[in-house]
């Protein structure tokens, strides 16, 4: 039986792939994005999936498209958490916009994902919920302050959310990828990537797929026994 997918931010680079990773395995799925429009709308459709116009910062938008989701399908297997956004200043220079912005989008949006995802997971006493979080809520990095912020917190709420949801057969885990060349990094500054290349032990950047890769692998039968974790995809940036 196909399993019912919804993906924060499918819209491109990581979320896309991810989509695409799990309509390729046969699964339905349902896309919560800002922006009306992407690469991948059409096999979506296709697939017997949805595509929602909606903002992951407002809680009741998500209790809105669980509730289409759940009426439509009865039940919701997989919930990936993706939505993210930067807004990149060394502290000093960080207006009070910028912080609350992407702590609203990278934290408080996965929270109001979850938050409506956990009952319908607890009910049906399954499911798997994969947060993506980042390599810097480990180590920092200069002029990510509220990226950095926003994706340790992710980390907290995967870890709590796995206990609480442990009980009901429901894993969660989290995801830090690297320096992925996604939408986000390909304006970043030459030299910035060089080094981001420099530090990996496998000298190359990593692509959306090599992430999409092991979201769905935490997603199966394999990663049963796998729960409140952090797997890094970085290259050996971090090793």
């Amino acid at each position: 039986m196909p399993r019912v997918v919804l993906i924060t931010g499918g819209m491109s680079g990581i979320g896309l792939a991810t989509v695409e990773t799990f309509q390729k395995a046969g699964d339905i799925v349902y896309i919560s994005d800002r922006q009306e429009t992407f690469p991948g709308q059409a096999v979506v459709r296709a697939c017997g999936g949805k595509f929602f116009t909606s903002d992951v910062r407002d809680f009741n938008a998500a209790e809105k498209v669980l509730g289409q989701i759940t009426g439509e399908r009865g039940r919701v297997d997989v919930l990936i958490n993706n939505a993210g956004i930067s807004r990149d200043h060394v502290l000093w220079k960080m207006t009070e916009a910028d912080w609350d912005e992407v702590l609203a989008v990278n934290l408080k949006g996965a929270f109001n994902y979850l938050r409506a995802a956990a009952p319908v997971l607890r009910q049906q006493r399954s499911g798997k919920v994969v947060n993506v979080s980042s390599i810097n809520a480990l180590r920092g990095k200069m002029g990510l302050a509220n990226y950095a912020a926003s994706k340790a917190g992710l980390i907290a709420l995967t870890r709590t959310a796995a206990r609480e949801l442990g009980p009901s057969n429901v894993n969660v885990n989290a995801v830090a990828p690297g320096m992925i060349e996604t939408g986000l990094t390909k304006d970043l500054p030459e030299d910035v990537l060089a080094k981001s290349r420099q530090e990996a032990a496998l000298g190359r950047l990593g692509l959306p797929q090599d992430v999409a890769e092991v979201i769905f692998f935490l997603c199966s039968e394999q990663a049963r026994h796998i729960t409140g974790q952090v797997i890094v995809v970085d290259g050996g940036q971090t090793a």
